[in-house]
């Protein structure tokens, strides 16, 4: 565990500009070698000057050194260091507008009274020019300072003005390398040499006249960002442009800047987008996962490759490392036991009493701590069939043995709890309340099949632990697929008993309450129901209808499977012949619209593989076949490696395998559940679709732009997030694991 603490260490400080070949349709397995693997760093000037984090331009030295001008001075951090130092202090100190380096290694900065070089390793101001500066640019043939009142070349130890004609409101400027300068204002785009002077301004020259920044692509066209998107220009025409129809995140461009590997990054009012030489597709990155605010100012790129950020509210660094997926799987492993794991061995969440903060981090309990720990039962499964590490049966063995207290502490046989806190706990995630009758009414006209559950927490036996009822469906599909994978894989005979054992009582508890999940009231659970006599005559669940059905007959198969007991097979089969179950199923996929959510989704997934790998007779065992065919035709559009590998498992084949390994890939390290608002891009369109309920956007984005993932979430969601939580990887870690043992990712 060490040694992998001390991995990821080492690699956050590693850089690599190697790109890994991508995974084409056309491949069978996919071969895991090192990639890139980007994650932020943010940055802060902690001290009592209003403003210091209102950051202008961002620079790194060559010894990656980072300096950055503010609106109330110039700061500097050095390359092993956090702490930000004041650079130009006293009546000196006022605000600052650039910082450059020149051929020579050497800082030039523009500030409010003068232009400041780091002259032997010292900061001194160079006169010669009347400020205040707003640019300073470093050129073949010297350094130019550029400001409200003239043009300045500083060239063998003197200050020279040119007699350019431009606009004085100077916003961004840029050498060509060959005696000339390129210069973006309010009013157009200059281009200046040789004392002559050619502005762009025009409708058919750019976008807009208003100009932010300026970058060389990697094949000479000059990216012109402002007002309104990019101009690409050669060097006499407009050849192009990318506006927010072609990825830009919001029409007002700050700043453009060619990596060291050709990508142009653009930065906005909200957010960077990045355009790759060659690729159709973008990159966007945004919100406090990979910014310290939205509002981007200035971009620079270190010797390493690693993007430094001046924002409106401080400094980030997008860096890369070199990293394969079992390095990430570890990085993932090592995080969840450290930080996602509570007594007696629940994984989930953990909250963030500091939203963001991740030192803050202190456990909490779910409504769905049961079926998130069988996620995880499952993912130690997997793991332990493939490795076959002692450590991941005797995990898988802990995870099952929380989740049969979870039956045991009921004491109502058969019945199990949602989740267990200890009795010290003061708070919980939904407190017990209770309902006046205004209230209940008010409950029961939205929802005639509301519960009112008033006492939500009871004590176990022993007076050690709080347990809550209500336990829904989803619970126990979620069950379901933990205990399917942990008999198949993980469980010794002993624990195969012990499996069998327990769900069977489950299963009992629901023939002898006509299929419900019957609480410590006497009634069924709000979600607890799977009873034909509901199901099929009850037209308020008809929504449920083709889901639950197709959940009971899998109960039914996994039981009748791991006990040879002939009660549960003919229960089975009386379910098919008499309650029309089989004939239910077939409209799962074509649902009405106002009943789609992507909780269903993943409901199915739970229970298809006791149905797949256990029918025997090949007439019905072709409609689940059929039906998961559909289901998966369905909604592999989602890109879910745990979509893709589960029907590849029951199914066979490799289908949409680039689209896992990109999403494994592309998935962020950062696992605080950072909000993000794609609705306020301007690249994206609004719409009421797939799911009618949910505001979305049309196009669907890779993870590393999306919320913290939780496989259940509508993943087209326009705003969601919460920085107060910190989610598991164990979403990542279940779907790499089996990808593993189907040997569609190998290792070297």
């Amino acid at each position: 565990m060490k040694k992998l603490l001390l991995f990821a260490l080492m690699t956050l400080l590693i850089s690599c500009n190697d790109k890994q070949q991508p995974v084409t349709d056309k491949d069978t397995v996919y071969i895991d070698k090192p990639f890139e693997q980007e994650h932020h760093e943010g940055f802060l000037i902690k001290n009592n000057d209003a403003g210091a984090n209102d950051v202008r331009a961002v620079q790194p030295d060559s010894k990656n050194n980072i300096w950055i001008a503010t609106k109330v001075g110039v700061y500097q951090k050095e390359a092993t260091s956090r702490k930000w130092q004041l650079m130009i202090k006293g009546l000196d100190k006022g605000p600052a507008y650039d910082v450059e380096i020149d051929n020579y290694g050497k800082m030039w900065i523009a500030t409010w009274n003068g232009v400041y070089s780091n002259k032997s390793g010292n900061l001194k101001k160079i006169e010669g020019l009347k400020p205040p500066i707003a640019k300073v640019v470093s050129a073949k043939e010297g350094v130019y300072a550029l400001g409200p009142y003239g043009i300045w070349l500083y060239k063998n130890n003197t200050w020279k003005k040119k007699n350019y004609a431009i606009a004085r409101s100077i916003r961004v400027a840029l050498s060509d390398n060959n005696g000339g300068l390129w210069i973006g204002t309010d009013v157009g785009l200059y281009y200046c040499k040789d004392e002559e002077t050619t502005v762009y301004k025009e409708n058919d020259d750019l976008i807009s006249a208003y100009v932010t920044g300026l970058d060389f692509s990697d094949t000479g066209e000059l990216w012109v960002g402002g007002m309104g998107g990019i101009t690409i220009r050669n060097n006499t025409d407009k050849i192009g442009e990318k506006l927010p129809k072609d990825g830009i995140t919001n029409a007002n461009v700050n700043v453009v800047k060619r990596s060291l590997d050709g990508t142009i990054w653009v930065g906005t009012n909200y957010g960077i987008t990045r355009f790759t030489p060659g690729e159709k597709e973008y990159s966007v990155r945004l919100s406090r996962r990979w910014l310290m605010h939205d509002e981007v100012r200035d971009i620079a790129f270190d010797k390493y490759g690693n993007a430094w950020i001046a924002t409106a509210n401080g400094v980030s660094s997008i860096k890369k490392m070199k990293m394969t997926l079992s390095e990430k799987s570890d990085f993932f492993y090592t995080k969840l036991i450290q930080r996602h794991v509570r007594e007696p061995w629940i994984v989930g969440r953990s909250k963030l009493t500091i939203p963001g903060d991740t030192t803050s981090i202190v456990p909490e309990d779910d409504d769905n701590d049961g079926e998130y720990t069988s996620m995880y039962l499952a993912m130690e499964s997997f793991r332990y069939a493939v490795t076959q590490d002692p450590l991941a049966r005797e995990r898988a063995k802990k995870a099952f043995d929380f989740l049969r207290y979870l039956r045991e502490v009921t004491e109502i046989d058969g019945f199990f709890a949602r989740t267990i806190i200890p009795v010290s706990w003061e708070r919980s995630h939904d407190m017990d309340r209770t309902y006046t009758p205004q209230e209940l009414a008010e409950e029961i006209i939205a929802n005639p099949r509301q519960k009112a559950v008033e006492k939500r927490w009871h004590v176990s036996k022993d007076g050690k632990w709080k347990w809550k009822g209500d336990t829904s469906s989803d619970e126990l599909c979620g069950h379901l697929f933990g205990y399917y994978c942990y008999y198949t894989y993980a469980a010794d005979e002993k624990g195969k008993e012990a499996v069998a054992n327990h769900f069977t009582k489950i299963m009992d508890h629901l023939i002898r309450n006509d299929y419900n999940l019957v609480g410590i009231d006497g009634k069924h659970t709000k979600w607890g129901v799977w009873s034909p006599k509901i199901l099929n005559h009850d037209p308020e669940w008809a929504p449920e209808k083709a889901l639950n059905s197709l959940e009971l007959l899998s109960f039914l198969k996994f039981t009748y499977y791991i006990t040879e007991d002939e009660k549960y097979q003919k229960e089975y089969l009386k379910l098919i012949n008499k309650e029309g179950y089989l004939e239910n199923i077939k409209a799962i996929h074509t649902t009405n619209p106002a009943w789609e959510t992507y909780f269903d989704i993943y409901m199915a997934l739970y229970v298809y593989p006791p149905l797949l790998k256990y029918e025997d007779d090949l007439k019905i065992k072709k409609e689940y076949q059929n039906n998961i065919d559909q289901w998966f035709n369905k909604y592999k559009g989602t890109n879910s490696p745990l979509v893709n590998f589960t029907y590849n498992y029951l199914r066979g084949g490799n289908d949409e395998l680039n689209n896992s390994v990109f999403f494994l890939k592309d998935a962020p390290l950062d696992l605080v559940d950072w909000q993000i608002d794609n609705g306020r891009r301007e690249d994206l369109q609004v719409v009421r679709k797939p799911i009618l309920e949910d505001i979305q956007v049309a196009e669907l984005r890779p993870p590393s732009e999306l919320r913290t993932i939780r496989w259940d979430r509508n993943p087209y969601h326009a705003k969601s997030g919460n920085p107060a939580q910190e989610r598991d990887p164990v979403y990542w870690l279940l779907p790499y694991w089996m990808g593993r043992y189907l040997e569609l990712i190998n290792e070297n």
